[in-house]
């Protein structure tokens, strides 16, 4: 039998958010979530509040719009009847985007998309 040779108590069975091995130390990724229904908002934004990301919530588009440049998220995630002023917003900048649409209904698939974002995002591009 191997001995225990870890340091920390084991986290295999914690869920872990978006984090990587490379991640730097209390590294969570901070998602802007922009959506205009507040049911639908707040399960997001408690959804991903339990995996360990880090949640800044806006009740709209506009609202999101404008404090892109101050919090500097890895990833905006967005619902809304017209979510592409946002888009632009985030082009410039090369923050990563998600559109909540019916196919991410789902919170797996949802939260599938944010991090492979997030990781789509961190590949250098040469």
């Amino acid at each position: 039998m191997l001995p225990d040779l870890r340091q920390r108590p084991d986290r295999r069975r914690r869920g872990r958010g978006g984090r990587r091995p490379d991640d730097k130390g209390d590294f969570a990724p901070l998602v802007l979530v922009a959506d205009e229904d507040a049911a639908s908002g707040d399960m997001c934004e408690a959804l991903l509040a339990t995996l360990r990301f880090a949640v800044a919530r806006v009740d709209s588009v506009d609202k999101a719009i404008a404090v892109i440049a101050t919090l500097l998220p890895d990833v905006i995630v967005a619902r809304g009847r017209d979510v592409s002023p946002l888009q632009r917003a985030a082009w410039p900048s090369g923050v990563p985007f998600v559109t909540v649409t019916d196919g991410l209904r789902d919170p797996d698939a949802l939260i599938d998309a944010i991090r492979h974002a997030i990781r789509s995002a961190r590949v250098p591009q040469n």
